[in-house]
Formats: structure tokens, sequence, C-alpha cells
């Protein structure tokens, strides 16, 4: 029978997908964390990951018991907070996983307001161009462009917001004027690499008629800093232009984009209060700061 502390390792080798992955998590050796594997596929007499050069893969058996094992690490977490108490501030570490637009221009401030209201909670984001997968616990809850269209996750759609095709004012003055989408195939157009759009949402440039664009990237930020230098135009979020006030709106009458945000959980999750507190805090943030910045843009 695995008792909880090897459950807790196995857990992080199978989320890490590596032994020192699972380590740097435990603040473990990674020859430790590798015998403490080794020793629960002996005591369970089952082969738990296939050990390759790409990392830890979990076999049928390690993903039957990573379901069990998530269940009793639900169970204690629960159980912890229940007798520990948390008064009333949240306390603990919470993943936020978040697409980089919504982790560089909405999420610092609002996180930051989250701490300062409560002290005793450590908060990580996760800003990367990808969905996140929950079920390896990657993160603790995600915001997404779009809801899941599988999985048992639960969805909360959060707000809806606005984006424009804009420029700096240094390059409009360089360049020819731009009086219809047309027009933009005179213009140095910014935006994703096409191959590399993990979500359909984000698809800004079919919008707007974009057949290619001449500088490309899978970064926000890195879009946005070739917009600010004077280098192109772009498709850009509102709530990112009031950090940018050399960035003027192009077009605004004839292109106006709007997608929304989610909150995506795991479902076990919804029994535990800490998380539930702050998924509320985060949702009342996320919209509060979304009409704010739009405001301003």
């Amino acid at each position: 029978m695995a008792e909880w502390d090897d459950l807790r390792i196995f857990l992080a080798v199978a989320r890490a997908q590596s032994l020192s992955g699972a380590g740097k998590q435990l603040k473990l050796d990674p020859a430790t964390v590798g015998r403490r594997v080794a020793r629960l596929e002996e005591r369970m007499a089952a082969r738990l990951f296939v050990r390759s050069a790409q990392g830890y893969a979990l076999t049928g058996e390690g993903q039957r018991l990573m379901a069990h094992a998530t269940r009793v690490e639900q169970a204690v977490t629960e159980a912890m907070e229940e007798v520990g108490g948390e008064g009333p501030g949240l306390s603990g570490q919470i993943r936020l996983g978040a697409p980089d637009g919504s982790a560089n221009y909405l999420l610092p401030q609002i996180v930051a307001q989250i701490c300062d209201d409560h002290p005793g909670l450590e908060v990580q984001i996760v800003a990367q161009p990808r969905v996140f997968n929950l079920s390896k616990r990657e993160a603790d809850m995600a915001i997404a462009v779009s809801p899941p269209v599988s999985g048992h996750l639960t969805v909360q759609r959060l707000t809806d917001y606005r984006l424009h095709l804009a420029a700096s004012r240094d390059y409009l003055d360089r360049h020819p004027p731009i009086r219809s989408l047309a027009d933009l195939k005179q213009h140095r157009t910014i935006g994703y690499i096409q191959d590399l759009i993990f979500d359909k949402e984000l698809d800004y440039q079919s919008d707007a008629g974009m057949d290619s664009v001449t500088l490309a990237s899978n970064s926000v930020s890195v879009q946005l800093n070739w917009v600010r230098i004077g280098a192109g135009i772009a498709v850009v979020h509102d709530f990112a232009l009031p950090a940018h006030p050399g960035l003027v709106k192009v077009l605004p009458e004839l292109l106006s984009l709007k997608r929304s945000f989610y909150l995506i959980r795991h479902p076990e999750d919804r029994r535990v209060e800490r998380l539930n507190r702050f998924a509320e805090l985060l949702a009342q943030g996320v919209r509060r700061e979304v009409a704010r910045l739009e405001a301003l843009s």
C-alpha cells in the first residue's frame, strides 16, 4: 500500500516528466527521487513509468495510479485547510497559467492587489503562448481565450475584451495614409506566426484581411514592441494600449474585434475553499481591469 509521501513524489514525477524537475519542486536530489519511485514500483509490483531520453512517461498502470493519487492529494489538501483554518486571509501557493497578453498587461496588477490584501498568499504566473494541461497540474487554474472542447474541466466566462489595429504615431507620420483595410497592403504588418497559433480565437490576421504578415512572433510582447518602435501595424488588445501611450488606433470604425477570457479549473478543486476564493477575486479583478484599461485606450 502506497503512503502519501510516496504518492506525492509519484505525482511530482508524473507532472514534471523528469526526476530533475520533480526534485526541484520537492527540494530533493534527483537520485533520491529516482530511488523513491523505484521503491514505489517495487512495493506495488507494477511499472509506473517508461524511461526514455525524452523523460518519464506514465504507463497504463501509472495512469490508473495518477487518478487515485490526485484524489488523495485533493483529500489531504482539504483536510489541511479544514483543520488548520485560514481565517480571513488566503495563504499558500497558487499557480496560474495564462496567455502572455493577459499575463503581461492584466494579471500583474490584479494579482499584486490580491496579494496585498492577503500577505500569506504566493502566486506564480506561468505566461506561455499555448494551452495549459491542467490534468498534469501544470497550473492550479488557467485563463484561456476559448473554452476547452474536451477533458473534465470547469469553465467560467470572465469577460469580453476588444482589439483594434494600432501603430505608433511616428510610423503613421512616415508612411502613406490608411483610409481603408485595403491600404494595409502598402504597409508592414505585424502578427502571429501562423502555424504556431494555438487557438483559432487568436487568428486576428484573418479578421483584418491580412493574408500574411512581414514581422511575426508567437509572443504578444514581441509584437507590441515592434509596434512601439514604429516597425509596422498590428492588431492590439485595447487593454494593452494604455501601457504604450505612443500608440494610436487605426481604422477603429472599420475593424473592431471582440474576444473573451475564460477561467479553466480542475472540477475537484471546486471543493477547495481557498481556490474558490482566489478564483472569485481573480474574476472580479479581470472584469474590473479590462473595463478600466479599455476606457483609457
